[in-house]
């Protein structure tokens, strides 16, 4: 797999692009990446050249494109980054969930790979063990919603 930092962030949202697609169609098509990431043609056209020689993608003028091993292998991780951080972001901040799409999009290909597998294992700690400190987490929406300051903390109702 090309390391991280030879993959820029837009070469990773065509990656996830294509993903998506043939998930859903088993190959994607040009005009389908066009449409997914609301770009021109011509934009979809270069990208697709330069992945292909990365070995990334499969492609060919007019043919369905499908991601490579090694770009399926890239293209799984940077879903993985994406969805982890999405859920951090959801499930341990309170963020909307439409908000936190957009802002894992941007975080996904400048947070590294150590700190994302950090943020993955605290949600997980946090979601699943009993002792993980749920009411703080309550308690932490309830002082986001309200923008609580810290003589609020000192008279917490939230306290156990």
């Amino acid at each position: 797999m090309p390391s991280e930092n030879k993959l820029t962030a837009s070469q990773e949202d065509y990656l996830e692009a294509i993903y998506h697609i043939a998930a859903d169609k088993m190959a994607a098509r040009a005009k389908d990446i066009a449409e997914y990431l609301a770009v021109r043609a011509s934009s979809v056209t270069g990208a697709l050249r330069t992945l292909r020689a990365m070995g990334l993608v499969n492609y060919a003028p007019y043919d369905l494109i499908t991601l490579t091993e090694e770009g399926h292998t890239a293209a799984e991780d940077i879903v993985r980054r994406h969805t982890a951080l999405q859920q951090f972001l959801v499930n341990v901040l309170g963020v909307d969930e439409q908000e936190a799409d957009e802002a894992a999009c941007k975080m996904e290909h400048s947070v590294p790979k150590a700190i994302v597998e950090r943020l993955v294992k605290y949600a997980e700690y946090v979601e699943k063990c009993p002792k993980g400190g749920i009411s703080w987490e309550s308690g932490f929406g309830y002082y986001c919603r309200n923008e609580c300051t810290e003589e609020d903390c000192h008279n917490c109702q939230h306290k156990e």
